[in-house]
């Protein structure tokens, strides 16, 4: 038996120099070395109840998977984990562990939890580093399911059916197999390749991916099921509805959603000298917003070569991104404008952006959601110069499904309802993820898709 390693700290995680890093889009975070990974996962104390276990949304194994790793048996600790997620190289790197499974982690109540999300990474790097071996094909058990989105929600869903022999086609809108993983999600803070690796091992256990096929226009779900003869299809499109301030200017040249930056950045890799598709190389950028969208389209923006500024009406104690992100973003010479918030965007004669006003603000007393509210300070206006305004207010579910299918029930938000198995109004009609919550997790979305996925195998090997 290995001795504990009884340390409160946490193996740090080693990283690019930040100076270096706010000029590349290379992966920030450089991953453990199997000697950091062994003396990290000597840090747990394999509880008999498993605290751990009830943060995860998708219920990894996690002391049994890093008791494997302190034993030094790499793949045995990737079977454990991918017995319950279909993406442990996705969640290791971008999954907020602080506020799930490390929160209720024993060794978090005298120092740091145990390194969970930093351990699920290194196994998960290494076994895409030395397996050589597809996953094989299962024997078909002749059902048909389409599966609407390859984000998160629907890769899980998709992956879990056709481990257990469906034959399954994802359908997704853009040219590229990943949703928010790759278009949302910047390559310093997840990597295509990783992304893709996970689609792959889809496409070898029999997943057809459909590409450039929007459900609701070049497809209906009614077509998918009377035309095509999927017998239940699961819809994952997620959330990509950008949201605005209504205040003047929102219309110049200049101000972009964070959906279209990040899509243009991430997608299309805008920042190649050498990319087909357009993008601004901005000098002085604010960035509207404090979630994790907002960090990235502000790291981005710096990586371009500008000056960022993070405007967001509350205060550093209450921005909504992780802890880790701001960190970064901090140390990458993001400068933070927090209890301000935009009034009006300014241009020039040719309509392009050239400073943006906004108000200070003060916190009051807390509203609906527990935060304590903004106020306007009265006479606290002030001007940045900007020639780039980024808006990162959240997003909201496409309505395109919605208004093509009959029957559908939405809530008020635009997200479709749900029971808890994943059924809609409709019959073989399943959905999860952000197109019912609203933008969430990617771990949360996987866990929708695992439950629809386990509620459409009972109902169709009924």
């Amino acid at each position: 038996m290995a001795k504990a390693n009884m340390s409160l700290q946490k193996n740090p995680m080693p990283s690019q120099d930040p100076n270096v890093r706010n000029k590349n889009f290379q992966e920030v975070a450089l991953g453990y070395t199997e000697e950091q990974a062994l003396d990290e996962a000597k840090r747990c104390l394999n509880c008999k109840l498993k605290p751990c276990m009830q943060g995860c949304p998708v219920m990894v194994h996690i002391p049994e998977f890093i008791e494997k790793v302190a034993a030094g048996e790499f793949e045995e600790a990737y079977q454990i984990i991918s017995n319950t997620s279909a993406l442990p190289a996705v969640c290791g790197r971008v999954c907020p562990q602080e506020t799930q499974c490390e929160m209720y982690c024993v060794r978090g109540k005298k120092g740091d939890p145990v390194g969970i999300g930093r351990l699920e990474r290194f196994v998960a790097d290494w076994h895409n580093a030395h397996a050589a071996e597809a996953p094989e094909k299962p024997a078909s058990n002749g059902h048909r399911v389409a599966v609407v989105g390859s984000g998160p929600a629907g890769l899980t869903c998709a992956g879990d059916l056709a481990r257990k022999g469906y034959e399954v086609t994802v359908f997704e809108a853009l040219h590229l197999a990943g949703g928010v993983l790759v278009y949302g999600i910047p390559e310093f803070r997840l990597p295509k390749a990783i992304v893709q690796k996970e689609v792959d091992g889809l496409k070898a256990m029999g997943v057809t991916i459909a590409t450039d096929t929007v459900i609701g226009r070049t497809i209906s779900i009614d077509e998918l099921m009377e035309e095509q003869g999927f017998e239940a299809v699961f819809i994952g499109s997620g959330a990509g509805l950008p949201m605005f301030m209504d205040i003047p200017g929102v219309n110049y040249r200049g101000v972009y959603s964070a959906n279209e930056f990040l899509t243009r950045i991430n997608l299309m890799k805008a920042y190649l000298p050498d990319s087909d598709t357009p993008i601004q190389r901005p000098k002085k950028v604010a960035v509207v917003g404090g979630g994790n969208v907002a960090m990235d389209a502000a790291r981005c923006a710096k990586r371009l070569g500008a000056e960022v500024y993070i405007v967001y009406r509350r205060g550093m104690e209450e921005l909504p991104a992780r802890k880790e992100e701001v960190e970064h973003a901090e140390e990458e010479g993001i400068i933070f404008k927090t209890l301000c918030n935009p009034v009006e965007i300014f241009a020039d004669e040719n309509d392009d952006v050239n400073k943006i006003r906004c108000i200070r603000m003060e916190l009051g007393e807390p509203d609906a959601s527990g935060r304590r509210r903004p106020i306007e300070v009265p006479d606290s206006e002030f001007d940045l110069d900007v020639d780039c305004v980024i808006m990162s207010l959240g997003t909201s579910p496409n309505p395109l499904i919605k208004s093509t299918t009959k029957g559908l029930e939405i809530n008020r938000k635009g997200g479709i309802v749900v029971n808890e198995e994943g059924l809609t109004s409709r019959e073989k009609v399943y959905a999860g993820g952000d197109a019912v919550t609203g933008a969430a997790t990617v771990i949360l979305a996987m866990g929708a898709g695992k439950t629809a996925a386990k509620a459409i195998d009972e109902a169709l090997s009924k």
